[in-house]
């Protein structure tokens, strides 16, 4: 059966609603446990979900996934992304891993890992970023992975921002294994196991101050030859496939977040007397939400255009670059428009705001920093307006 197949248990037009009530009720209440990585707090969700039917819904059903063609689902990854946590609470989370093992791992490593990566029974994380080198420029990555001369590698470097790395069984690491090449033959992944002699976790890298990532490194840690992603060099080709698709759904999970807060920006503004009336009565209140929702849903056309593209395989960049861009930005202005709505109660944990404010700070350099983005779609503009590329498209 194709991974792409519809499910048959699972009635696809209450997918939507299931799916945003289940991140709102379980999901968003229990977040400062997750955030404290509270590993009965992931049972207790991985449990329900697959009680609810709504476990890794974008991932093959022959191993445990719901089966959702990547089209339909990425009409759900906005209310999954309505929580940060929401994509791994419901197992979608290793919807990347999963298309790249499935497409270019070695049939042995294929076949004992896909069905536990699906099932949530072991994880895996994805290392590229290294300290000290610029994540939009991948021809400094120092990390190496040599022949050891019976058919294996040996892998040596650090990479940091890894998320859940302390929890992953598995990480997908990105290793020069051309020392003379151009940036785009130099690079190859391989699969490392996390218990394998030489690997370790080196510390928890804070971002504004909340936990989640982690540097790794590896000290000359061996893996077989079997766990080589693809070919020898096929490094960048691999992570730009994946790229394409994670800046997507990053995007349309980031506007799910907006438009959560939007919503508790109008209760709220609803909600709050003042003087004879309420927030909302006022203009500026009204302005507020007004920029908020315009720039929300000018985020949200561009993010499923970049959908469609990127499900079809079809060139992306452009619709991409503009989706993340925009999605942060979207985020940005509707948490801020929040916590200024909610005063100095809007600085305190309990209103779950600075946590949607550190998401959103973060997803101006997430996936390649605003400046990347902009430069890199300006250019691809200049030279597709100018008739030397392909037509924009509407």
């Amino acid at each position: 059966m194709s991974p792409e197949s519809p499910p048959t248990s699972i009635p696809s037009a209450s997918l939507p609603s299931r799916v945003r009530e289940f991140v709102d009720s379980q999901v968003i209440p229990l977040e400062d446990a997750l955030d404290a990585d509270n590993g009965a707090a992931w049972a207790t969700l991985r449990a329900q979900a697959i009680d609810a039917g709504l476990w890794a819904l974008p991932l093959p059903r022959e191993h445990g996934g719901g089966g959702v063609p990547l089209t339909d689902y990425l009409a759900l990854a906005e209310l999954e992304g309505r929580s940060d946590h929401g994509p791994e609470a419901l197992g979608s989370s290793a919807l990347l891993t999963v298309r790249m093992l499935g497409a270019h791992a070695h049939p042995e490593l294929r076949a004992s890992l896909l069905p536990e990566l699906v099932t949530g029974t072991a994880k895996a994380a994805y290392a590229m970023t290294e300290p000290g080198v610029a994540g939009s420029d991948p021809s400094g990555l120092r990390t190496t992975a040599v022949r050891d001369g019976s058919g294996g590698w040996i892998v040596t470097g650090r990479k940091w921002f890894i998320t859940a790395a302390a929890r992953a069984e598995w990480v997908l690491v990105v290793a020069r294994t051309g020392m003379d090449l151009p940036t785009r033959q130099a690079f190859s992944i391989l699969a490392v196991p996390t218990t394998t002699a030489g690997f370790r976790v080196i510390r928890v890298v804070d971002v504004l101050g909340a936990g989640g990532q982690h540097e790794i490194e590896f000290d000359r840690v061996r893996v077989p030859g079997t766990h080589l992603l693809g070919s020898v060099g096929a490094g960048m080709a691999l992570a730009a496939e994946r790229l394409a698709l994670g800046r997507t759904l990053r995007a349309l999970r980031w506007i799910g977040q907006a438009q959560r807060t939007v919503e508790q920006l109008a209760r709220r503004a609803s909600e709050r007397r003042l003087g004879d009336g309420v927030l909302a009565d006022r203009q500026l209140i009204q302005q507020l939400v007004f920029e908020s929702e315009l720039q929300l849903r000018s985020a949200r056309l561009l993010a499923a255009q970049a959908a469609r593209a990127v499900a079809a395989d079809a060139p992306a960049q452009i619709e991409v670059g503009l989706a993340k861009t925009a999605a942060a930005r979207a985020l940005g202005t509707a948490v801020d428009a929040t916590v200024q709505v909610y005063g100095a109660e809007g600085l305190t944990a309990a209103t779950g705001l600075p946590r949607l404010l550190r998401t959103a700070r973060a997803a101006r350099i997430l996936d390649g920093p605003d400046e990347f983005h902009i430069t890199a779609t300006g250019r691809r503009l200049l030279r597709d307006y100018s008739g030397q590329g392909r037509p924009p498209t509407n």
